[in-house]
């Protein structure tokens, strides 16, 4: 099930208020229309996933962090 525009504006939203920061951002990913990238002030960090179950949607946020990223 794709991610509408109307639910791309709420997501950007809550995403902003929870983490308290507008550097957040997110957009349409060309090859799918389940997930949306998310940014932070404009460097990929994510991706959101919709799903729908028995009428309800909801809607996870996956991270993945490497190794080399992490501080020694």
């Amino acid at each position: 099930m794709d991610i509408t525009p109307e639910e791309l504006v709420k997501i950007q939203a809550y995403l902003r208020s929870k983490f308290d920061n507008s550097g957040l951002a997110v957009r349409p990913r060309s090859q799918t229309g389940d997930s949306i990238e998310v940014l932070l002030n404009g460097e990929f960090i994510g991706l959101v996933y919709k799903d729908t179950d028995e009428g309800e949607t909801s809607y996870d946020f996956n991270m993945s962090i490497l190794d080399i990223d992490l501080p020694e």
